[in-house]
């Protein structure tokens, strides 16, 4: 075709021209191409648009038809602008699906776009957050994260905006400056963090962040995105930079606490080119060693209350909350640590003993 049209774009390709030119003079496609010094094959190719006008045949024409190389040359020029801007709107009107999946509001909040109206302003402005040339590069389900699509719960949905909280996470590491990893210095401030617990999150939140930054760890406490199932994540960047990200949905202590040193085993695992998701999908956990994950589990559990102490204790009856209180202040963690312990082990149903759960507030810069 000669012509390429989108809604109310029409691209000319120079070849509809040469083609009225050779009505026009009653000829035949082959005496033209002889005319021109030109082979048939070339110029049924230039006809039918599926070659561009060459410098060569510019001045062929040129000479031929008495005109000025340069309106050739800029008839082949507005056609391929007038091609990139159909491929730029039609490529537009594909992303538009995708801002509909994404809540722009949620990037607003966190001051990372400009506040617009406009679509393609939005747009626009995520492809520059998280660096892709299409919004369509989230929608791809080994991305950032590694998502089944067979398995039934998991949509589009779950896919683009798990990529994109993901995407979030690192943005926000970038901006933290961090010493080289150090293995050995975050193992020994674990005792610290665990102290941690006990301590208001006013308090705890801006030491620990700090403690991270001196083994290499770059700390993000992300609100939960729509749609996106994802609690954490443990990415490196490179061998010396790893980020730690946490989403602050149902923040409560015994989720956040389990969910820190669960993300801080998998960091300890230094499993450099793995991608580890804790997720409400099972289905969308990048990490394929299902028994790196049980050891991260193990691990948060019984650091933050050993494993022989806890059996101990549950061995005992009733389990209420005076004993709880006293059981938390010995082993020194918070009380909502233990009453979560005991809820997931079916120790307690999970309306019990809620009143010990506290839920941070934590403010998010």
């Amino acid at each position: 075709m000669s012509k390429t049209e989108y809604e109310e774009l029409i691209a000319f390709h120079p070849g509809c021209y040469v083609k009225e030119i050779i009505e026009d003079m009653g000829i035949t496609q082959s005496e033209f191409a002889q005319r021109l010094n030109t082979t048939d094959k070339t110029l049924c190719k230039l006809v039918n648009a599926e070659i561009p006008l060459s410098d060569d045949l510019a001045q062929k024409l040129a000479q031929m038809m008495g005109t000025s190389v340069k309106v050739w040359l800029d008839l082949q020029a507005r056609y391929t602008e007038k091609i990139l801007e159909i491929k730029r709107r039609k490529a537009l009107d594909e992303e538009k699906r995708y801002l509909e999946i994404l809540d722009y509001s949620y990037f607003r909040r966190l001051h990372v776009v400009m506040d617009t109206r406009n679509s393609a302003e939005r747009i626009a402005e995520l492809h520059k957050f998280f660096k892709v040339s299409s919004l369509s590069v989230l929608g791809e389900k080994d991305f950032l994260v590694a998502c089944k699509t067979a398995v039934p719960d998991v949509t589009e949905k779950n896919i683009v905006s798990s990529n994109a909280w993901i995407q979030t996470a690192l943005n926000g590491a970038e901006k933290i400056d961090c010493k080289p990893f150090n293995k050995k210095r975050l193992q020994n401030y674990l005792p610290e963090i665990r102290t941690m617990t006990l301590q208001e999150p006013s308090a705890f939140f801006p030491r620990l962040c700090a403690l991270f930054q001196e083994c290499g760890v770059a700390f993000i406490l992300l609100p939960h995105l729509k749609n996106s199932g994802v609690n954490g994540a443990v990415k490196w960047i490179h061998s010396e930079k790893v980020l730690l990200a946490i989403n602050n949905r149902r923040l409560y202590a015994d989720v956040f606490w389990f969910s820190l040193f669960h993300e801080i085993r998998h960091i300890l695992q230094q499993k450099i080119k793995e991608t580890f998701i804790s997720s409400d999908k099972a289905a969308c956990i990048s990490c394929a060693d299902k028994e790196l994950e049980a050891d991260a589990d193990r691990f948060a559990g019984d650091y933050l209350i050993a494993r022989g102490e806890y059996d101990r204790f549950v061995g005992k009856e009733p389990l209420n909350e005076n004993c709880v209180r006293i059981f938390a202040q010995q082993v020194g963690i918070h009380p909502g640590v233990v009453v979560g312990r005991l809820q997931h082990d079916g120790h307690l149903d999970y309306n019990q003993l809620v009143n010990l759960k506290e839920k941070y507030e934590v403010q998010i810069d």
